[in-house]
């Protein structure tokens, strides 16, 4: 009886030990997934904001 507790107790330690692990890594892989989305917008915001100056600086030449 003592080594089929002591087994339970093993089994019952790794499987945690594995589920917490798999959980740990889905987090990670959403959480790359949201940072990769804001990298992104921040990229297109940085592109509109070039655009913008660029088209600014057509209106300023076109004034003079």
């Amino acid at each position: 009886m003592e080594w089929v507790q002591f087994i339970i107790f093993f089994v019952g330690v790794f499987g945690l030990f594995i589920w917490n692990r798999a959980e740990s890594r889905a987090d990670v892989r959403h959480m790359d997934a949201k940072l990769e989305g804001q990298r992104n917008l921040m990229n297109e915001i940085h592109n509109e904001m070039k655009d913008f100056h660029f088209r600014m600086l057509e209106i300023e030449k076109g004034r003079r």
